[in-house]
């Protein structure tokens, strides 16, 4: 079986964009492969977090992955800093990698834009999530097209280790998104759909009411032409809802345009609000039963238990590599 890594930062509410970007991804691979999936507190704090929040977010994102179907029976599910390697084996990369390349990075180079200074984790995070993956001799780490990036430096990173000590990391290979997957902003279908962006209704969470899912379709930037059809470059907006209401319901993007192929954005969109509605309404049903279950807890300590067993394997390799110990 080929082992599986992924993970999501707790920092405010999971939506659609995450779930049909990744998180999908993440129940289907577990039906055939070794699966591991953390929440990645750790990254998370590379911006300032309150601590009660961040400690809500964690069991948020935990309660979440249970809730969209990844079984703790066959996938393990922990916490980033309840395993030490992970910051043990960043350090060791670190040492391993070059300014020059980390400054390249697009995610740093967007955060840091216009500002005279930024947190060294944030120039750092890319080392944090390649050992991430290098910790668990990952073989799949499935993920969304924007992490390209981060996959090519963790491979770099890890092939330069292996050119000096041989067979100390497994090579990962990133699973993408086919390119008409990636869910965009509601408000601005030109950028992707994200937790942090201010008008709430760019994006729909996972668990929003059904009121605000209406509201926030309803209001989808569109345009002025009145017609249904699949085209990104020129109709961005439109393009997008026809990706969400392909994504949800299974039909293909061909036979939902025909479909409305007489009809205005109106009707369109209010059949949308409801395939989606329907789509994440088991999704909230089971995640109000798991979220303040005694259950949620005792999972992510075993969780913890059977990935620091793994990393401890990994970890002792790379210190009798690297001459580390005694």
């Amino acid at each position: 079986m080929k082992r599986v890594f992924s993970g999501v930062q707790p920092t405010g509410n999971i939506h659609i964009g995450n779930y049909l970007g990744a998180l999908r991804q993440f129940v289907e691979l577990q039906e055939e492969n070794e699966c591991i999936y953390c929440i990645v507190d750790l990254h998370s704090i590379t911006v300032p977090q309150d601590p009660k929040e961040l400690r809500k977010h964690i069991l948020d994102v935990a309660a979440l992955y249970l809730a969209i179907g990844i079984d703790p029976k066959k996938s393990i599910v922990f916490v980033q800093s309840d395993v030490s390697g992970h910051a043990e084996l960043s350090w060791i990369l670190t040492c391993n990698s070059y300014t020059g390349e980390l400054s390249r990075m697009t995610q740093f180079k967007d955060k840091s834009k216009g500002k005279e200074s930024a947190p060294t984790g944030l120039f750092t995070y890319p080392i944090l999530m390649a050992a991430d993956i290098l910790l668990y001799d990952t073989d799949i780490v499935p993920v969304g097209n924007d992490q390209k990036q981060h996959i090519e430096i963790c491979r770099d990173i890890a092939m330069r280790v292996n050119n000096k000590y041989k067979d100390t990391f497994v090579i990962p290979d990133g699973r993408f998104l086919k390119s008409g997957a990636r869910i965009m902003s509601l408000d601005d279908p030109t950028s992707k759909m994200s937790k942090s962006a201010e008008n709430i209704h760019s994006r729909i969470s996972l668990l929003d009411e059904d009121s605000k899912i209406k509201k926030s379709i309803m209001r989808a930037t569109t345009d002025s032409d009145g017609e249904i059809r699949f085209d990104p470059e020129n109709k961005p907006g439109v393009s997008n809802l026809l990706s969400i209401y392909s994504a949800f319901s299974g039909e293909s993007i061909d036979d939902i345009v025909a479909k409305y192929a007489d009809c205005g954005y109106g009707d369109f969109k209010k059949d949308l609000v409801g395939i989606t509605q329907e789509a994440v309404a088991p999704i909230k049903q089971n995640f109000n039963e798991i979220r303040e279950s005694d259950e949620l807890k005792a999972i992510l300590r075993d969780g913890a238990e059977k990935a620091n067993t793994i990393a401890e394997k990994t970890m002792k390799r790379v210190k009798d590599h690297f001459g580390l110990g005694f």
